[in-house]
């Protein structure tokens, strides 16, 4: 019912006027707008064609390839006056130190971006990371994914940054997703929006831009597009009520950036094989025309091989912007975009509109974002201040309310002055958990369980690798045999997934009692895991997508905190 009803206000939306999402900070008076405004067309009235076409681009800074690699984008920001930066990998003072310089040097302000879904710990390894969106998609109260988000938006702030180029609002509806998977909220489209909005909120609300992404939708995917070019082969009715619902629905709230993907949707584009990125049907069309987005447009990464292998660098960007893109993200080839779009307007292929409109949208939206006036940032303490207890208190908090029980049909939690055994399974680290547990267990190793009598209360855990997003979820044969091994023995079993909700997908669960989910392996996820099953504190998680027939999105029980009075954890027992 509910999609339908929302297939219905979208296609509503088709219809109605337009919406002006262009970015502006809320409160914004008429005296506000009309300085603005002034400062943009006296800016752009003072622009050379060459200075218009260069705030087009925004370039990658890299701080781990060599100088000669930070001198090739040194003479790019002076040479082709290019419109900002992406900040990738991986020092952040030497990166400070380097927006600083060019944004001394630069006559219109750069607008400095990054790829911050998790915070800025997805480029900067001495940031501290922030849960995935999948496991953000677990906690029922969204005004936690609006403070992270302006957690991020501080950490943002004291490096220089402007646009994070979040939040993901791909509906993942494909388990076997390579590339979307945990970055994604979840399955479900209403859930997708309100996680998505608080993010972008969270973000837009303390003044950093947010770039909701992968237009016209990434979630049902088989394909990395960093690798090749994926295809959604969905009708209009699928894509209206599940791919494109929550770009429509964030548009009309005011998110100020869309990224649109590298993805061939033959509904939406007849030209067999056209990337999404470089399709005037969906980017003018429907983005810009039936939907009436007002806001800037980026493309994903123009060195994405969906692209790059088919499509010269310069050539790509000419036809990226002939598209309706308003910026060129990771741009290979500045000088010979510039040169193909100046062709083109020449030619009269593209009105010099094009450029008016989106170059004073660009500027507009660095006015909105202080540029005007920036001050240079201090690299001192940078790694510090971007990973405190400030930090690991919001996240440990994060995690706690993702925690997602499933099932506890013994009522075996929470865990308190019983005598249960551990069984750490998988490939990750999990020494974090067992030291949080402290007294209260004791573990085993595999070649171990024998000794453990019969009828005890045993936690297995499910320790899988979360270095990267896009770490395999599944379980392995040895995990799944140790599993049935347990069972077959009567024991009482407490399995605790530390990895993505889809590793129960080929899990048959039916004869364990007690199932939480924790989503993610790492520190503070374990860390608020102990804190949990000891009654600390309440979990009231709901699975954010669908895992197969038997576990549904939306799936999850409460358990509230029976423990009200801090205990003290000692290192737990190995025998």
């Amino acid at each position: 019912m509910k999609k339908l009803l929302y297939t219905s206000i979208f296609i509503a939306a088709l219809i109605s006027p337009k919406i002006n999402a262009q970015y502006q900070p809320k409160n914004t008076s008429k005296e506000d707008l009309k300085k603005a405004q002034e400062w943009v067309d006296n800016t752009y009235k003072n622009l050379s064609q060459d200075e218009k076409l260069g705030q087009l681009f925004i370039v990658a800074l890299y701080t781990n390839k060599g100088e000669d690699y930070i001198n090739q984008v040194r003479n790019i920001v002076t040479n082709d006056k290019i419109g900002g930066l992406i900040l990738m990998q991986d020092d952040a003072a030497k990166e400070i130190n380097l927006v600083n310089e060019f944004q001394q040097t630069s006559k219109i302000p750069l607008m400095i971006g990054m790829d911050a879904e998790w915070g800025l710990f997805q480029r900067i390894a001495r940031a501290h990371k922030f849960p995935w969106a999948m496991t953000l998609g677990a906690i029922q109260d969204k005004s936690l994914v609006y403070q992270m988000a302006a957690k991020i938006a501080e950490d943002c702030h004291r490096m220089g940054i402007n646009w994070d180029f979040a939040p993901v609002v791909d509906v993942n509806t494909n388990p076997n997703n390579p590339i979307i998977g945990n970055r994604s909220f979840g399955s479900e489209v209403d859930n997708v929006i309100s996680s998505a909005l608080s993010y972008s909120n969270g973000l837009q609300d303390n003044n950093i831009l947010a770039a909701i992404k992968h237009f016209p939708g990434h979630g049902d995917t088989s394909t990395d597009s960093h690798l090749d070019l994926p295809v959604v082969s969905h009708n209009m009715e699928r894509l209206s009520s599940i791919e494109l619902a929550p770009f429509k629905a964030l548009m009309s709230e005011g998110v100020g950036g869309v990224m649109v993907a590298h993805l061939y949707v033959p509904t939406l584009e007849s030209g067999k094989g056209i990337p999404a990125s470089v399709s005037k049907n969906i980017i003018t069309g429907l983005l810009k025309g039936k939907l009436g987005y007002k806001g800037l447009i980026i493309t994903d990464a123009l060195n994405m091989g969906a692209v790059a292998n088919k499509y010269k660098p310069g050539e790509l960007d000419a036809l990226a912007f002939k598209a309706g893109n308003d910026i060129m993200l990771f741009s290979q080839g500045v000088s010979e975009g510039k040169k193909l779009i100046q062709k083109a307007i020449d030619n009269k292929e593209i009105p010099q509109s094009r450029v008016d409109e989106s170059v004073k949208k660009i500027l507009l939206t660095k006015y909105f974002l202080g540029l005007t006036k920036y001050t240079p940032k201090n690299p001192e303490n940078i790694n510090a201040d971007l990973d405190n207890s400030s930090h690991t208190t919001l996240v440990q908090n994060l995690y706690a309310n993702a925690l997602t029980l499933i099932k506890d049909e013994k009522n075996l939690l929470p865990i308190s002055g019983k005598q249960v055994y551990y069984i750490p399974l998988e490939e990750a680290p999990y020494q974090t958990f067992a030291n949080k547990m402290g007294a209260n267990i004791v573990i085993k190793k595999v070649n171990e369980i024998n000794s453990i009598p019969t009828g005890s209360t045993i936690i297995v855990g499910l320790h899988k690798d979360n270095s990267t997003a896009y770490k395999p979820y599944k379980i392995s044969d040895e995990s799944k045999k140790v599993l049935a091994d347990l069972t077959a023995k009567k024991q009482n079993i407490i399995l605790n997934v530390f990895g993505s909700a889809y590793a129960l997908k080929d899990l048959d669960i039916s004869k364990i009692s007690t199932v939480l989910v924790s989503y993610e392996n790492n520190e503070d996820s374990m860390n608020a895991t102990a804190d949990a099953l000891l009654g600390k504190t309440k979990i009231w998680g709901r699975l954010p997508v669908l895992v197969n027939d038997q576990l549904k999105a939306g799936m999850g029980i409460d358990l509230d905190a029976t423990v009200t009075t801090e205990q003290n954890n000692t290192t737990s027992k190995q025998k």
